[in-house]
C-alpha cells in the first residue's frame, strides 16, 4: 500500500480483486455498509463501494463519509463504484470542490471523472459547468487534488468532440498558468487530449 502512497492507519493487506469477490458472495446490503463503514478499516472501507445500495445512499452520509477519508484509494473507490451511482453524485461535485479537506476535494473531482465515464445520460452543459471548478482546483498545490483535477479534465475531454475542444481549450489556459500545479495539469492534459490516441477514438465515435 505504501507503494501506491495509500495510508490507512488500519488495514489487513486485502487485495481490492479480493475485497470484490467478498463483495460478490455478500450482495448489496446498506445496513452492512454503515457497519463495515463504522469500523475503521481499510479493507472494509472499501467494500462499502460494493455493497451498499446506491438508492438508499443519503446527502448526509456522503458527507460524512467524505469527511473520514485519509487516502485516495478509498475517495476513489468510493465515488467511482457508488457515489457517481446515486441520485445525489452530481449535487456533490460543486460543494466538495470549495472544502478545504484534501481528500474531500480530490473527491469532487473524482466524482466528475467518473459521472463522464459512467453518467450516459448526462448533457454536456452539465460537464462544461464543472470546468471552472477544475480550473480553479488546478491551483491547488496539493498532490491528491493536483491529480484529481487533472483525471476529471482528461476523462471529460475524451467524451466527445463538443467537451474535447472545451478542455482543451482550457488545458491550453492552465499550461500558460505563471501557478506550477496548473501548469502542470494542464501541460498533462493538452498533451493527452490532443494525442492521435483521444483523437482517433472521437472520430470513431462520431462515425457510428
Amino acid at each position: 500500500m505504501v507503494r501506491y502512497a495509500i495510508v490507512a492507519p488500519k488495514a489487513f493487506g486485502v487485495s481490492v480483486s479480493a475485497i470484490q469477490q467478498l463483495a460478490r458472495q455478500l450482495g448489496r446490503d446498506h445496513e452492512l455498509a454503515e457497519a463495515l463503514w463504522g469500523s475503521g478499516w481499510y479493507e472494509a472501507r472499501m467494500l462499502t463501494a460494493f455493497v451498499d445500495e446506491p438508492t438508499r445512499v443519503t446527502s448526509a452520509q456522503m458527507d460524512r463519509w467524505a469527511a473520514d477519508w485519509d487516502n485516495w484509494a478509498v475517495c476513489d473507490t468510493l465515488c467511482f463504484h457508488l457515489f457517481d451511482r446515486t441520485p445525489l453524485g452530481w449535487k456533490k461535485v460543486a460543494p466538495w470542490s470549495r472544502r478545504r479537506e484534501e481528500f474531500v476535494r480530490r473527491g469532487a473531482f473524482a466524482l466528475v471523472a467518473s459521472l463522464a465515464l459512467h453518467d450516459k445520460e448526462a448533457g454536456d452543459e452539465r460537464f462544461l459547468a464543472t470546468l471552472p471548478l477544475i480550473e480553479r482546483g488546478a491551483r491547488d498545490e496539493r498532490n491528491f487534488v493536483k491529480k484529481g483535477v487533472s483525471w476529471a479534465l482528461r476523462v471529460l475531454g475524451r467524451r466527445n468532440r463538443v467537451l474535447n475542444e472545451a478542455a482543451v481549450e482550457l488545458a491550453a489556459r492552465l499550461a500558460g498558468s505563471d501557478v506550477p500545479s496548473a501548469r502542470s495539469v494542464g501541460k498533462e492534459a493538452h498533451r493527452e487530449l490532443t494525442g492521435p490516441v483521444v483523437r482517433r477514438a472521437l472520430a470513431t465515435r462520431s462515425s457510428r
